[in-house]
């Protein structure tokens, strides 16, 4: 895998979808964390079914925290572990409320500091929901979930065997284009979800199978 190869990549997928972003649906950046936050080991698909009909109920920290704990746990019980998340999302909307003014934080530490929000959650909301490339260090907001992670290694892309370290790989192997470094992380999941499946990917439908390098290619 060369530069030549991932500009290549990623302006084929660019220009299947210029304005990718979550499937998740959120109006606000509050709605988003916690979407996200109740994403984890749980799909798209499932959460917004949940959050459908969460949100015209309650969308704000202080509305969340007033349903209390069994009244949020009978919006969110279709999830997969719904208990942890409902305590981590009331634990959540407490600090908000206590630190910051029921306002979701644009700081990445702020953010790691709610409970059950790691680095992609914060990412991910920094990125999707504040439109932020990067920090005051200059480091990128990249979410590595479970198909970035797979189509990083699969494709060569930038292979790591830990998140941090794919993380690492493809904010420095990415050309630094803003529309590139901005979208990748979209772009990644949307191929992994629907064409670079982890079981059966559908490589003979695949947009850059000429230029991933997976050995084990299917034809389907």
């Amino acid at each position: 895998m060369n530069k030549e190869k991932r500009i290549e990549i990623l302006s084929r997928l660019r220009d299947e979808n210029p304005e990718p972003t979550t499937e998740l649906n959120f109006s606000t950046p509050f709605e988003l964390l916690i979407a996200v936050l109740l994403s984890a080991q749980a799909t798209d698909v499932g959460v917004n079914k949940a959050t459908d009909k969460l949100y015209p109920i309650a969308n704000t920290p202080q509305a969340i925290l007033d349903l209390g704990l069994d009244g949020l746990k009978s919006y969110i019980k279709t999830i997969g572990l719904f208990n942890t998340k409902a305590v981590n999302t009331l634990k959540t909307c407490q600090m908000l409320v206590d630190l910051h003014g029921g306002e979701v934080p644009e700081d990445r530490a702020a953010l790691e500091a709610l409970p059950g929000v790691g680095r992609k959650t914060a990412n991910v909301v920094l990125n999707t929901a504040f439109g932020w490339l990067k920090d005051d260090e200059g480091k990128y907001f990249l979410a590595v979930d479970t198909h970035i992670f797979r189509l990083a290694n699969r494709t060569k892309y930038a292979p790591g065997k830990t998140v941090e370290q794919v993380e690492a790989n493809i904010v420095k192997l990415t050309p630094r284009k803003t529309e590139f470094m901005f979208n990748l992380h979209h772009w990644f999941i949307l191929h992994g979800r629907y064409t670079c499946t982890a079981k059966r990917p559908k490589c003979g439908s695949c947009i850059i199978e000429d230029l991933c390098e997976f050995r084990d290619k299917s034809s389907d």
